[in-house]
């Protein structure tokens, strides 16, 4: 991943740029299940919780830096010095690796037959099921296109599941769902990364294009959000060793149902302290299930199972993402062009422009005002505001769904979410 990452700052082309990205991204989930599976191996069921705590807690931190220090690199030096920044601390983490990991591979594991078919099916039906998510704005909800995809990836994943139960050495062992625990703990890791990344698109949007703050400005103005995350990490695993996943999951799904309720009244004009709170409620939220749903994955499959279990966890948490941000983007699209014409009539605009700017509702969604040199200052301070108005609507109806979504999530981790005996683990 190291060299991926330097390859793409030595790249003379966008297509060298895009190869090398892909196989970084190829690498990187490569990266993600191991750490969970090692932790799994290494540490017993009963300091487990803490570990992944600390594991949470450093990916929140990554999380929170990243953004902010590229956007600085880029807008002090160039773009190339985001990746080769990453060549230091790649060499870094190598030695560590080699100086600290123990060797945890398995015997057993190394006369098992790689599952291709399984790898293509699996990799098949998630592209098509997101292909259809994302184009459903674009092609309409109900067209014969977007349900098309989304009934045929359906189907591959199906017959995916049906093969793994019939394969010596599955991809995806069908055995780790008999746990309800790792069942409910992937939907929540989807959903928790659903409302996280969704929410975190739309609020870049509203920073930038309708506060007026630059990418930089933006990013550091999301930093309470990550901070929250980065404390709530470890009092999650805290909590989770005391009292187990089926207490903080549902905990960390009410505090992103508040977050995203006390997003519904923000405003265009409201000033940067109105989002204190719901930054500071979600990423208590997403920390506490973070730390939680890892438990409830890995922690509850067996020891053999933990690089697999790892590996479910990180593809939920990317669907999740993948599906937050084209689902709840839609949305907003979607209500931003049912009241836009309104918006702008009820802030001034001459009611035939206003007709004629509904066809930048594209525009619109994404925060921007569909202004013209042409307009008058006045038409054009009426048309800031209904643009910002209409995309506000929107917000309020993806944040609505959020909150939701969450209490619904909620309600399903603490139905179905159990601790497994720790000698059951083990095997």
């Amino acid at each position: 991943m190291t060299l991926s990452s330097v390859a793409i700052g030595l790249s003379g082309s966008i297509e060298l740029v895009v190869a090398f990205r892909a196989a970084q991204g190829f690498f990187g989930a490569l990266l993600m299940p191991n750490t969970l599976g090692l932790l799994r191996a290494v540490f017993p069921p009963r300091k487990f919780g803490m570990a992944v705590g600390i594991w949470a807690m450093v990916s929140s931190v990554s999380t929170a830096l990243g953004p902010t220090v590229g956007g600085l690199l880029v807008e002090h030096v160039n773009w190339e010095s985001v990746f080769f920044i990453n060549a230091p601390i790649g060499v870094i983490a190598i030695i560590v690796s080699a100086l600290v990991l123990p060797q945890s591979k398995s015997e057993a594991a190394a006369n098992e037959k790689f599952d291709i078919p399984g790898v293509i099916l699996l990799a098949l039906g998630m592209l098509i099921v997101v292909f259809g998510v994302v184009k459903g704005e674009t092609w309409g909800w109900t067209s014969a296109g977007t349900i098309g995809a989304i009934v045929a990836g359906l189907i591959i994943l199906i017959l995916f599941g049906w093969y793994e139960t019939r394969v010596a050495y599955p991809l995806l062992p069908m055995r780790l769902f008999r746990s309800p625990a790792v069942s409910v703990g992937a939907v929540i890791t989807a959903l928790n990364f659903f409302v996280l990344l969704g929410s975190i698109f739309f609020l870049m949007l509203y920073l930038q294009n309708v506060q007026g703050y630059t990418p930089v400005e933006a990013g550091v103005r999301t930093l309470p959000l990550s901070l929250a995350a980065v404390v709530a990490s470890p009092l999650g695993a805290a909590l989770t060793d005391r009292f187990g996943p089926r207490f903080t999951m549902p905990l960390g799904m009410v505090l992103q149902a508040a977050a995203s309720f006390l997003l519904l009244g923000l405003s265009a004009d409201s000033g940067y302290g109105a989002l204190w709170p719901p930054f500071i409620a979600l990423g208590l939220g997403v920390g506490m299930v973070l730390s939680a749903s890892s438990d409830a994955i890995v922690g509850n499959a067996p020891v053999r199972d933990a690089g697999v279990a790892g590996g479910l966890q990180a593809t939920a948490l990317q669907v999740g993402g993948a599906l937050g941000t084209s689902v709840l983007v839609s949305l907003i699209s979607s209500r931003v062009g049912s009241t836009l014409t309104g918006e702008l009539t009820a802030a001034g605009v001459p009611a035939p422009m206003a007709q004629d700017l509904a066809e930048a509702k594209d525009a619109v969604a994404m925060g921007v005002a569909p202004v013209s040199d042409s307009m008058t200052g006045q038409v054009k301070e009426a048309v800031k505001q209904g643009a910002a108005d209409a995309f506000m609507n929107g917000v309020h109806t993806a944040v609505l769904t959020t909150g939701v979504l969450c209490v619904v999530g909620a309600v399903v981790a603490a139905i179905g979410v159990r601790r497994i005996p720790e000698a059951a683990a083990q095997h």
